[in-house]
């Protein structure tokens, strides 16, 4: 087991599957079919990213370097929160952009039944390391365990 520490965005525990993305994450086009169309498992659809096109996201440790699009960035991980079509947790190499910091602290406060932990600052040798299909467990002060 491998221990990373990061800065905590959004406060929580959880242990799950990693999904890795080594390039920036588009939040929009990686989520408009689960906003749009119903995708209950969020079936990534950017197809400029091929570490995760056509993998579900729902449910997974999403690590990434940061993310890049639209200003709809937070409003689009605001509803995906609130249609229960989130990633378990997301994970940054790199220090959170605004707009995602928005999306996932205005999830975290107005929403009942949502949770998805966030944690950035966790450096490139974070990214290195962590393998699609890892076990990563996040604990609420931003140590970040990678099995």
């Amino acid at each position: 087991m491998k221990t990373f520490n990061g800065r905590v965005v959004v406060s929580g525990t959880v242990t799950g599957q990693a999904l890795v993305s080594h390039g920036g994450f588009n939040t929009l086009a990686s989520f408009q079919r689960a906003l749009m169309f119903g995708d209950k498992k969020a079936t990534c659809g950017d197809q400029n990213n091929p570490d995760l096109y056509g993998k579900k996201m729902a449910g997974k440790v999403l690590c990434l370097p940061k993310t890049i699009g639209s200003t709809t960035g937070g409003l689009v991980l605001y509803c995906t929160c609130a249609m229960g079509r989130q990633p378990a947790c997301m994970l940054f190499s790199e220090p959170i952009d605004s707009l995602a910091a928005a999306g996932a602290v205005l999830a975290d406060v107005w929403l009942d039944d949502c949770s998805m932990p966030v944690v950035d600052s966790l450096g490139q040798e974070f990214l290195d390391y962590v393998k699609e299909g890892m076990t990563i467990t996040v604990k609420p002060d931003g140590v970040v365990e990678v099995d």
